[in-house]
């Protein structure tokens, strides 16, 4: 009876044993954006192009969607970047510069005052594009919205890349993730997630 006890507990122990390595060999062959990759291999995928850099806008003052009855084109009635949002994005500027990267292709924004700012205050340009305008009180817009995008994804050229300021829904839509405000997803042609980061 010991030696039978003793064998079903060595047998547990064996398959955790089990579990743990193949959760170990799972997180070493997961791919590289699952954990928050940074530095070279996000340059590097710029560098190759083909590919554009999703954004969420970066830090707010605290809320969630807009105040009621919010104007497009008046800041002071939207929830806009906060003083750490400000210095985010210029970090986000100083890592593209200090990556010697080419320029953007083109860097495309929300008609949101959060998601221009950071464009602005990143890059110092933006054009906006309503493809990327929050579909946060509307979801009934999302399904065409996203179809534009995948459409734009699929025309960047190798070699160059784009930077879309956009807003987590929209974010969501196309890769299935929820992203943090100021952090991005490298998307190739077809929309697969390169890479998952945070420009530090």
């Amino acid at each position: 009876m010991q030696l039978r006890q003793s064998s079903r507990a060595t047998g547990v122990i064996n398959r955790r044993k089990a579990l743990a390595l193949l959760a170990v060999s799972a997180w070493q062959v997961a791919p590289s954006w699952a954990t928050g990759d940074t530095g070279n291999n996000v340059a590097g995928l710029l560098r190759a192009g083909g590919c554009v850099v999703l954004l969420r806008h970066a830090a707010t003052v605290p809320g969630v969607g807009d105040p009621p009855e919010f104007k497009l084109d008046d800041c002071r009635t939207q929830r806009n970047l906060s003083d750490a949002g400000q210095q985010d994005a210029r970090r986000i500027g100083a890592w593209f510069r200090n990556s010697k990267l080419s320029q953007p292709r083109a860097v495309l924004t929300s008609a949101w005052c959060r998601c221009k700012d950071t464009a602005d205050l990143a890059f110092g340009k933006y054009a906006v594009w309503p493809a990327l305008n929050s579909t946060f009180s509307d979801r009934a817009l999302q399904p065409e919205q996203s179809q534009l995008l995948r459409q734009a994804l699929a025309r960047i050229p190798d070699r160059q890349f784009e930077v879309w300021v956009t807003h987590q829904v929209n974010i969501s839509a196309l890769t299935g993730e929820g992203p943090a405000m100021g952090e991005a997803f490298v998307l190739d042609r077809k929309g697969k997630v390169l890479a998952r980061t945070v420009f530090v």
